[in-house]
């Protein structure tokens, strides 16, 4: 899991119910004077054991659960990359002919992306044997695009959320009397770029499911396919350089030397982007979101014992969806560069290798306090 204390349904509800507690937007944005109302809330508040969390807790659990459309039914399901592989080999009736000569089992273990269990030796006995992996390959990683950008796309619409809340919040504050309109706008500027990014997402989630159903030769046939909540969990443990190198002596043993040269060029740049890719998600998952849910169960303590601000708590819900939409891209670009190391290491030639972007790092503090 990419999450742990805080999934994004938590993160959703806790921007959502501030504004639905009459209690905390009134202890917000009441006018000085009114110290009695602050006291009386905080001791309503006060009768549940953790406060506003267990209130949090109650609306969660009482929210009914939205009922997904009818033509959902009608979609195609594709919810691991073994389906989309298989899928893809579907469109490809030529591919029938080097599947009969590998057989069943390695059919089996190239479709569940088992391609290390596979003698290399069929890189250079069955004809199209390349050609399949390929189509393996360009299904398992749209497959994988897809779901990610799923993902990234959900957590942004919770970043929106609390963003809205917050703009809210400051607009009764200022018809109230007790913020400027400087500070409005602020918070303000905060949810139009939360909404911009919920736009490019949406955009980019959009487009991969585009490509996978491409892909996967299944334009004008289905228009939306029916995909998991999250990608795989990762393997704890990166391939060993011992492993690695005997899997690419291996298949150049089977290659003509001029071919066998590029494939070895090719090992290098595909093993340097799994490993590096590798390393940063699991920092990514292990040490940027430790610290973050950290941050974030501080702070919906400290909120509820009246030491933070409900800026602070926004601003976190903000952050913690935010490092968990980079934490998804790390764990993406790891599944890649997984698939065209497999690829290469079976003889494969990918078009270029996965860019690292940026994951985990520092979003930028709440506007408005």
């Amino acid at each position: 899991m990419i999450h742990r204390r805080y999934p994004s349904s938590a993160l959703r509800a806790i921007a959502i119910s501030v504004l639905a507690l009459p209690l905390v937007v009134s202890a917000q944005i009441a006018p000085a004077p009114a110290e009695k109302n602050w006291r009386e809330a905080n001791d309503a508040v006060g009768q549940f054991k953790r406060g506003h969390a267990d209130i949090l807790k109650w609306e969660k659990q009482n929210t009914p659960v939205v009922q997904p459309e009818a033509s959902a039914a009608a979609r195609l399901s594709l919810m691991s990359p073994e389906d989309a592989v298989r899928q893809a080999w579907l469109f490809h009736r030529g591919l029938v002919k080097p599947m009969n000569r590998i057989g069943a089992a390695n059919v089996d273990l190239i479709a569940k992306g088992q391609w290390a269990d596979v003698d290399p030796v069929w890189q250079r006995k069955v004809d199209d044997f390349g050609e399949l992996l390929e189509v393996a390959a360009q299904g398992r990683k749209a497959w994988i695009q897809a779901v990610a950008a799923r993902q990234v796309l959900k957590q942004h619409r919770d970043t929106l959320d609390a963003a809205e809340a917050g703009n809210e919040l400051g607009r009764r504050m200022v018809s109230v009397g007790n913020w400027s309109k400087l500070q409005q706008a602020q918070v303000q500027l905060a949810q139009s770029s939360a909404q911009m990014n919920v736009r490019r997402a949406q955009h980019a989630a959009t487009q991969a499911e585009a490509t996978l159903i491409k892909t996967l030769g299944l334009t004008g046939v289905h228009s939306a396919v029916t995909l998991p909540d999250r990608l795989p969990d990762m393997p704890a443990q990166a391939l060993s350089p011992q492993v690695l190198d005997a899997r690419a002596e291996a298949i150049a043993a089977q290659l003509p030397r001029a071919e066998g040269m590029r494939n070895g060029a090719n090992a290098r740049l595909a093993r340097q982007a799994y490993l590096a890719s590798h390393a940063l998600a699991l920092s990514s998952r292990d040490e940027v979101l430790k610290v973050r849910e950290f941050i974030t169960e501080e702070t919906v303590l400290h909120y509820n014992g009246m030491l933070k601000s409900v800026w602070d708590l926004l601003g976190e819900v903000s952050s913690q969806s935010q490092a968990v939409a980079s934490a998804i891209e790390a764990q993406r670009d790891f599944w890649i560069a997984e698939t065209d190391l497999q690829w290469v290491l079976q003889g494969g030639a990918p078009d270029s290798f996965v860019s690292l972007g940026g994951g985990g790092g520092e979003p930028a503090a709440a506007a408005g306090h």
